[in-house]
């Protein structure tokens, strides 16, 4: 009896090892990928520089005129506060959004191919490059972070708060940097993904919570914006960045929706990814 029960142990914990060892290699092939694409920092960093320009502008010069027209924050609290976690999630967007003409180009070099032929699963090359748009994205906040504390922005310094900011930027750059994947395995070419990319962009943008609460949107708006998962990225970074930041909807929906919207679209790529390269 004990030998027949030392028997069946075995094979229990030979599963328990798969599995673990499964995960591991995972996440072993994501992080490489997110890697390689992170390394492409270095290689350009005055990219980041550029991107430091929308920002700084949507801050200084639409933030500082809003700033005089009373009554578009909600509550007390100023208008810059306010902005200031719209224009971060914007600049996570905009960095996300444009992600996909990567892929073409790394189709059009030879790269996706090697990429397709490894062991790596199709859903860990598509996290791999989702990691690595969340990490430039943070790259953005910290330019936002600087500037918003310049312009008397009230910034919650608290440790807990910064991190799940963090969490919040890469969750959604995630999410962004995914359906540009998507949109790029559909179209295939540079010309045609940077024109739907900039149609995507602003209807995005504008039909959310980024620069005006959705008290002043009109009914199909606000309609429009509880679908949209960028309403509920700034909700959580307004919460968590400002000092005086609430949520309208709950961390729990904010970064529920997010994950929920993440997973459904990494699944989507995943399954795309591989025709790219025909």
């Amino acid at each position: 009896m004990a030998r027949s029960g030392e028997r069946a142990a075995r094979p229990a914990n030979m599963v328990d090892r798969s599995v673990s060892q499964a995960l591991c290699d995972y996440a072993t092939q994501t992080y490489a990928v997110a890697a390689a694409e992170v390394a492409k920092l270095y290689h350009d960093p005055l990219e980041l520089l550029t991107r430091a320009v929308q920002p700084v502008l949507w801050l200084m010069l639409f933030g500082e005129v809003m700033a005089r027209v009373r009554g578009v924050a909600p509550g007390n609290l100023p208008y810059l506060d306010f902005l200031a976690a719209g224009i971060l999630a914007q600049s996570a967007l905009f960095v996300a959004i444009f992600y996909g003409i990567s892929a073409i180009w790394e189709r059009d070099l030879g790269v996706l191919q090697r990429y397709l032929v490894s062991p790596a699963p199709r859903s860990a090359l598509v996290l791999g490059k989702a990691l690595s748009a969340g990490v430039r994205a943070l790259s953005q906040a910290l330019i936002v972070y600087v500037l918003a504390s310049l312009l008397g922005v009230g910034i919650n310094l608290n440790p807990l708060n910064i991190l799940g900011v963090a969490a919040a930027i890469v969750l959604g750059s995630a999410l962004f940097s995914t359906l540009s994947l998507i949109i790029a395995c559909i179209v295939k070419t540079r010309e045609r993904f940077m024109g739907i990319g900039q149609v995507l962009t602003m209807p995005i943008f504008f039909a959310s919570n980024a620069i005006y609460p959705l008290s002043l949107m009109p009914d199909w708006l606000r309609a429009v914006s509880h679908l949209n998962p960028l309403t509920y990225e700034v909700d959580v970074l307004r919460s968590l960045m400002l000092t005086q930041g609430t949520s309208d909807y709950g961390f729990l929906l904010d970064f529920g929706v997010l994950l929920a919207v993440t997973a459904v679209l990494t699944g989507i790529a995943a399954r795309m990814y591989g025709r790219m390269g025909y």
